[in-house]
């Protein structure tokens, strides 16, 4: 999974980028121009309970990456500016994380979150818009397009009157025939913001929730600063810095299950005394497509999966009392995995 983090100057993104990841990127004028690259694991007991188990010499958790763009600028009062290269960076992102200003700016004047969103989406949309019109332009004067012709005129409809492709309701063949475009407007959008610690335990303002949900989004309040120190703390201290603040998850956990939510992602696992590992796929992924995450080899020659759902090993505690116990299912090629399933994959090739 690919985060692209964006948004407004001064709003605290590559702190929020520090924060979430750990690292020390440059923040204000010294990083304004620089794109960051970070990684975070993600926490699974699931997996700290099949290391338990089975020792092995590798464990390895599920990973989200991080790029932390540089800002859009500022023109004509808060609209925000995509130059191209920004644009081309975006697109190729899995989701978008748009960091909204929570906290008053260096002059003293007040955040303006609602404002912000609503120019910034206003800068995906155009961004959209140019990129349909020129493909528009192509189609109308070729034959045997009809079909995406028809789609692309209702799609330049709709970006028009200003509203994000991800608000559609589109059939999952036409999503699929505009998933190629990488429409910056069509991509998940968490938005996240950048609040004082006063206001660290605080929900989303209404009017900023609002303004998300009507671009199709989902938020959450963070403050960058807090988190920064939660990060440097032991882990038995982190609790009890969370109760003071009325959390009951750091930020970073927090974002972590809105980014699987926003992209409907699961994971299953496969454990041995080799390696313990979780691998994050799309909800619906069968299980010949799970086993090529795994290595191509195994879904070129898959026989079958031997499967354990979560609950039933956590309940028997090991594989041989699964199987003892008529738990261990063997599936084929259509099975659709479900999150927590423990996996082996039968194959030849």
């Amino acid at each position: 999974m690919k985060v692209g983090l964006t948004g407004f100057a001064s709003a605290g993104k590559t702190t929020v980028f520090n924060a979430l990841t750990g690292l020390q990127a440059p923040t204000g004028s010294q990083g304004e121009s620089r794109r960051n690259l970070g990684v975070i694991k993600v926490p699974d007991a699931r997996v700290d309970a099949l290391a338990a188990h089975y020792a092995p010499r590798k464990t390895t958790y599920a990973e989200v990456n991080f790029v932390d763009f540089p800002p859009s600028r500022a023109a004509g009062g808060r609209r925000a500016v995509l130059d191209a290269e920004t644009v081309a960076q975006l697109r190729d992102a899995d989701a978008l994380v748009e960091v909204v200003r929570g906290f008053p700016d260096l002059t003293g004047a007040p955040p303006t979150p609602v404002q912000d969103l609503e120019a910034f989406a206003a800068e995906l949309v155009l961004a959209d818009l140019a990129v349909v019109e020129k493909r528009l332009e192509r189609v109308r004067k070729e034959k045997g397009h009809e079909r995406e012709k028809v789609l692309l005129e209702r799609v330049v409809t709709d970006l028009e009157a200003g509203r994000a492709l991800r608000t559609l309701s589109l059939p999952a063949d036409e999503r699929r025939a505009l998933a190629g475009f990488a429409f910056l407007s069509l991509q998940p959008l968490l938005v996240v913001m950048n609040v004082p610690e006063a206001e660290a335990g605080r929900p989303l303002p209404a009017d900023v929730a609002a303004r998300a949900r009507a671009e199709g989004a989902e938020g959450l309040v963070l403050s960058a600063p807090v988190e920064a120190e939660l990060s440097q703390l032991e882990p038995g201290d982190r609790a009890a810095f969370l109760a003071d603040l009325g959390l009951e998850a750091s930020a970073r956990d927090r974002f972590i299950r809105a980014g699987y939510a926003l992209l409907d992602l699961i994971s299953f696992l496969t454990a041995g005394e080799d390696e313990c590992r979780a691998w994050p796929i799309g909800r619906g992924t069968t299980a010949v497509k799970a086993a090529g995450k795994v290595h191509s080899d195994i879904e070129r020659g898959f026989i079958r999966a031997e499967v354990i759902g979560w609950e039933d090993f956590a309940r028997h505690g090991s594989e041989v009392k699964c199987r003892e116990a008529g738990r261990l299912r063997l599936e084929g090629k259509d099975y659709v995995v479900q999150d927590g399933d423990v996996i082996h994959f039968r194959f030849n090739v």
